[in-house]
């Protein structure tokens, strides 16, 4: 079978699964049979079918079993297992992935040990080596080199994928867990990476117990391994969001720990922190593909050539409600450390994914395990620097400074120490002293701002651990044996999981003005319109969800909520938004008449004054059109942009002279295709047509338009030129003469 189709068969299951069809989860589950090899799955599969028949059998003659209820929930929670066996089963021989290439290589060394089945830690493969470290006193510390730090790398390595590379975890995993937490011989880096191991396994296979163990390596409180214990876990409960309500057992456990205020931050902090690492080329692909044509598409060709959007700087108050300001004030206490978690990265992710991209070529994340690696002072890829004549002296500062560093990932700062040697000279010394300089501003900020902010280690340990599983799902070259838990919007807070934990209004208020406030737009609006419902006066809230909508160009929901927020609080800025809505959906009277309540309401803002003179033209009504313009002109006589609608103006009425002396104007700057189209309108209107020939083959080229472009924009100004006095039969001949001459 297909490896994709196996995949894809095996998604489908599980959605029908968690929609309670189980007939057609089965018929699927059925055409997977086909392609397993054990005959235990086959049996397996037989006893649910029977199963399942008996059930509805028994429910349609209306015998009562009390325990029905129970039976079909496990009879559903066994199919998803068993799907999941066969999965495992069919990609283990046809996939050709390392992944299942590594687990027979070590299950067959398993079987050499003389252990088939692992069923406690005496049956591990790797025992006497476990045995060894575990008797060492925790005052040892081996020389890199050493044949004992050799076998204790190999050891880590084996308990590392024990845990990535086992299905079901049993006594034996339970125990190697209990060892690495509360024995004291493993340090905390390891333990993260076996904490990171469980998370993959359990990413491969849902089993409850995984679910379970990183619940209780969370709860240890182990700094920098309870971060990454609860970050799987909750990416794992995202990714299994339909099977979650299935298993009574989790929503207990869950909704157990949400009680707790702490978990709840830390939940909301990797929420947010996931979120950012949205793939972004998705998102932005989306923007120019979809939104950017239909923007296009709605925007009155004129408004571009008159370049009518820069006649005024933006104005911030004309966007967003400053009203809003004080929003967020209820929301700081909530998230009062998002400023500061935008700064870790996340925001700038691309830029550093850009810049560390082709530093991961070193032998050491050729090593599986090492992607998930934290970096600290002692790894022994420090080491290497030491023996460097310029490096060597400062390693410790400079290791030092890279290890308490917030704004790189463990990834990236094992990229960078690792290309540091391959440097000049002059770039190595001066490494060394931005470091310097960095671990003496740290150490600063670290006493000033663990004061204040008691969760600032564990953000920026997730933040830091996300990345680096951002980096494994994005660069590593075992990444297409994966599948990318970053693509898509990753609208965690819509799970099952956000609901058990964070169902607080207040916190989900928080979240959607935080989303808010970082253009996150579409995240945002999912949360308002849950409010909305819950809160149908609230006019400011109608007028975030309208301004949501208009940033993702549904115009016409955006019109919506604006006139509902209206007819509760009756304001200028909900005002020009109606008016803006209805100009981008082409009821520019509509829109006309709203610009002009709100220039009653604010008569001396510039802003309304120029929107209604772009109505006016958009009517073609060049009269009114001037009187606006001109009141720009008279408040902001240095503006050059406000003379280009003025002469277009004129042109349009016939007024020549006047239309040439605000485009001689306007020449004083720096002229654009279009300004040269219509000043060669106005030259062809006067009777040249050599100049007008020469205007016209200037703007192309401008290069900013193309030949086609140029002939498109002559035939749709036909009617213009021709009742300002151009003849009509010269305008083809003129057309054919500029092909010719620009060939």
């Amino acid at each position: 079978m297909d490896t994709r189709k196996v995949i894809q068969q095996h998604k489908q299951l599980c959605s029908l699964v968690s929609a309670k069809k189980i007939k057609q989860s089965l018929d699927i589950l059925h055409d997977m049979m086909s392609s397993a090899s054990s005959g235990d799955l086959r049996d397996e599969y037989d006893n649910l079918v029977m199963t399942y028949r008996n059930m509805l059998t028994y429910t349609i003659e209306g015998i009562d079993d009390p325990e029905r209820s129970k039976i079909y929930i496990r009879l559903i929670q066994s199919i998803l297992e068993l799907s999941d066996k066969v999965r495992q089963d069919i990609l283990s021989r046809t996939s050709g992935w390392n992944t299942y290439w590594l687990k027979q290589q070590t299950e067959k060394e398993q079987k050499l040990s003389g252990k088939t089945i692992v069923e406690s830690v005496d049956d591990l493969m790797f025992k006497s080596e476990l045995d060894e470290w575990l008797k060492l006193s925790n005052e040892i510390n081996p020389d890199p080199e050493s044949e004992i730090s050799k076998k204790h790398n190999q050891l880590i390595k084996s308990i590392f994928n024990h845990f990535w590379l086992t299905d079901y975890y049993g006594e034996a995993e339970d125990s190697l867990i209990n060892i690495f937490l509360n024995s004291g011989k493993f340090r905390w880096y390891e333990s993260s990476i076996f904490t990171t191991a469980i998370t993959l396994s359990f990413l491969r296979t849902w089993q409850t117990e995984k679910l379970f163990h990183l619940i209780k390596i969370y709860e240890s409180g182990k700094e920098q391994v309870m971060e990454r214990a609860l970050s799987g876990l909750i990416l794992n409960l995202h990714y299994y969001n339909g099977r979650i309500l299935l298993y009574p057992e989790v929503i207990t456990a869950i909704e157990k720990m949400a009680h707790s205020k702490t978990f709840r931050e830390h939940c909301r902090l990797i929420v947010l922190q996931t979120i950012r690492s949205r793939e972004t080329e998705k998102l932005s692909r989306k923007l120019h593909d979809e939104i950017l044509p239909q923007v296009a598409k709605l925007r009155p060709q004129l408004e571009d050539k008159l370049d009518l959007d820069n006649i005024l700087p933006k104005d911030k108050n004309e966007e967003k409600n400053p009203d809003w300001s004080e929003m967020f004030s209820g929301s700081e206490e909530i998230f009062r450390t998002m400023e500061e978690l935008t700064k870790l990265q996340m925001e700038g992710a691309d830029v550093y994914m850009s810049a560390f991209a082709n530093l991961k070529h070193f032998d050491f994340f050729k090593d599986f395990q090492n992607w998930f690696m934290p970096f600290y002072p002692d790894h022994e890829v420090v080491n290497e620097i030491f023996r460097d004549e310029i490096l060597g002296p400062g390693t410790n500062q400079l290791a030092e400074a890279m290890y308490k560093t917030p704004f790189i990932c463990n990834s990236d700062k094992f990229s960078l120490i690792l290309n540091l040697k391959y440097l000049p000279s002059t770039q190595k010394s001066m490494m060394l002293k931005v470091f310097k300089m960095e671990l003496e501003g740290l150490q600063q900020l670290e006493e000033d701002e663990s004061v204040i902010d008691p969760d600032r280690k564990f953000r920026i340990n997730v933040t830091q651990y996300l990345q680096d599983i951002y980096r494994f799902f994005k660069l590593s070259p075992y990444r297409k044996e994966f599948e990318d838990i970053f693509t898509g919007r990753l609208d965690i807070y819509n799970s099952s999981f956000f609901r058990l934990t964070c169902k607080t209004e207040e916190a989900e208020t928080g979240l959607a003005d935080y989303f808010f406030s970082k253009d996150f737009y579409d995240d945002a609006l999912s949360l308002y319109l849950r409010q909305v419902d819950r809160k149908p006066d609230d006019a400011q809230l109608y007028e975030k969800t309208g301004y949501c909508y208009q940033q993702i160009s549904d115009y016409e929901n955006a019109l919506k909520n604006y006139r509902r927020a209206e007819l509760i609080d009756r304001k200028p800025w909900t005002i020009k938004k109606i008016a803006l809505c209805l100009r981008r959906l082409g009821r520019t009277e509509e829109a006309l008449e709203h610009y002009l309540q709100a220039g009653n309401m604010e008569p001396e803002n510039n802003h309304t004054t120029i929107m209604t003179a772009h109505c006016y033209l958009d009517l073609k009504d060049y009269e009114a059109a001037l009187k606006y313009y001109f009141r720009i002109e008279y408040n902001d006589p240095g503006n050059l942009n406000i003379l280009r609608p003025i002469a277009y103006c004129y042109l349009a009425l016939g007024r020549l002279d006047d239309s040439e002396k605000y485009y001689d104007r306007l020449a004083e700057g720096k002229l654009n295709a279009h300004d040269l189209i219509n000043m060669g309108h106005l030259a062809l209107c006067k009777g040249n047509r050599k100049e007008a020939v020469d205007l016209y083959r200037r703007s192309l080229l401008s290069d900013e338009l193309t030949q086609e472009k140029l002939m498109l924009i002559l035939s749709e100004d036909k009617p213009l030129l021709i009742g300002s006095g151009v003849n009509p039969d010269d305008l083809p001949i003129l057309q054919d003469y500029l092909l010719f001459t620009t060939e």
